[in-house]
């Protein structure tokens, strides 16, 4: 066989040193485009909304996104039970389709230490897909200290969070069996003082001053100041049992808080039916209604209230 020309063998060298810059050369402009498309593809993404993200401290219920440090921020803890997951969910929907203007307003689900193996797991659950529930340490109850472990519990839980202070100008107690229009609701506070304050429905029902008695467990609203008077003061601590809301009346006299308080009757009323003097008839100007304890009660309430007016037309659905 004839071996190869030097000038052939030159030609080769030069052609496979051109072939490997050539290589070379698309490489880098391809991981030049590729650097660019991942770059944007990542500023894309960062401006996509994830399914796990949430409006504010991680709260799926924080109902009002968009803050400015005039806000008012309120806590709305609603007292129930661990086995009320259908309860939960629907209150969800009912708070989280609210956007109330002109304030930060995070809504809790709030019950006592977990004792059944399906709620550890399903608790649980709730909690990393939602963050809205505040387990509190003590034995689940009505009347025998829930509520003052909830309001005393509520500084060291939040206080030592990144919130300013204080976390919240309002902290609410309700139930829920209680429907909140959150617009109406933040109207009505927005000229009240954000300190020693007491807000809810007066008891008894015919009586339309503050100063008398208490306010209705159906839901009642204090200043921080006053929750965390109730976390130091000895008052309440000596005085647990008894009906919620009326105890909660005693602790506020017997230590001679809440010279600011607000009767938010009638925006605030029991359902209509079975009638009673603490009932009323469903009207525009209605803050709260209580005693919603069937399906029936609440859909015709939220029809009343037509909170499915801002449904968007779709091709997907057709609800007549």
């Amino acid at each position: 066989m004839k071996s190869t020309s030097k000038p052939d063998r030159h030609r080769f060298i030069l052609s496979s040193l051109f072939f490997i810059f050539f290589l070379c050369a698309l490489a880098t402009i391809n991981g030049i485009r590729f650097d660019s498309l991942l770059s944007f593809g990542t500023c894309a993404l960062s401006n996509f909304p994830s399914q796990s993200s949430t409006p504010s401290s991680n709260n799926f219920l924080a109902v009002n996104s968009s803050t400015s440090s005039d806000d008012i921020r309120i806590l709305i803890g609603v007292l129930t039970l661990p086995d009320q997951y259908q309860r939960r969910h629907f209150l969800r929907l009912i708070y989280g389709t609210q956007s109330p203007v002109g304030a930060q307003i995070d809504v809790k689900f709030v019950f006592c230490n977990l004792t059944k193996e399906d709620q550890k797991v399903l608790v649980a659950l709730e909690i990393m897909r939602y963050d809205d529930i505040i387990i509190l340490d003590c034995m689940e109850n009505m009347n025998k200290g829930k509520t003052y472990t909830y309001f005393s519990s509520l500084p060291e839980m939040l206080n030592d969070t990144d919130r300013p202070y204080p976390p919240y100008h309002y902290v609410m107690k309700t139930d829920d069996d209680t429907y909140f229009r959150l617009d109406n609701l933040v109207e009505s506070l927005k000229p009240l003082p954000r300190e020693d304050l007491y807000y809810g429905y007066v008891i008894p029902c015919p009586s339309m001053d503050p100063f008398v008695h208490y306010m209705s467990g159906m839901g009642y609203m204090i200043s921080w100041d006053i929750v965390e008077w109730i976390r130091d003061s000895e008052v309440p601590k000596n005085h647990l049992e008894g009906p919620e809301d009326k105890v909660f009346g005693d602790w506020i006299r017997e230590g001679h808080r809440a010279k600011n308080r607000y009767n938010a009757k009638w925006s605030m009323y029991n359902f209509p039916e079975p009638h009673t003097q603490c009932t009323h008839e469903l009207w525009p100007n209605t803050t709260a209604v209580h005693l919603l304890k069937n399906q029936e009660k609440w859909i015709q309430t939220l029809k009343y209230f037509n909170v499915t007016s801002n449904l968007k037309p779709s091709k997907l659905y057709h609800i007549p």
